[in-house]
């Protein structure tokens, strides 16, 4: 990442990638599988995504971070929330994610399941 640290555009973005769970890395070191970001004209960086299996660990890692506890911890209404938001970003669409926020809420799949029900009785399909 030589050099990018110094452009602005690195800066802006930074906080960005970092709570995606991405890495920045240098234009010439990039792959079709990465994306290149322009800053007037000129491409400047380019952004290592996350396999969507890490990106669940590293939401996961920063919602423990933020309650300043493991989330097995939390009260029921709590976990309930935390359910809610990993809901709403989407992290029950990738293989084994209720089995994995379970494991984090220090749950069953079943109460993962049960929080997810209550918010939408009608059924989620």
């Amino acid at each position: 990442m030589t050099g990018l640290g110094e452009h602005p555009f690195t800066s802006a973005v930074k906080p960005l990638v970092d709570a995606m769970g991405g890495e920045i890395i240098a234009v010439p070191d990039a792959t079709e599988a990465d994306v290149v970001l322009a800053w007037e004209g000129e491409d400047v960086l380019a952004v290592r995504l996350p396999h969507l299996s890490e990106s669940l660990d590293h939401i996961l890692a920063g919602l423990e971070r933020a309650q300043g506890r493991p989330l097995a911890e939390l009260d029921r209404k709590s976990k309930q929330r935390v359910v809610r938001l990993l809901e709403s970003r989407g992290a029950f669409s990738v293989r084994h994610g209720v089995e994995t926020v379970a494991t984090a809420l220090g749950v069953s799949r079943f109460t993962v399941y049960n929080y997810l029900n209550r918010e939408n009785p009608k059924g989620r399909g």
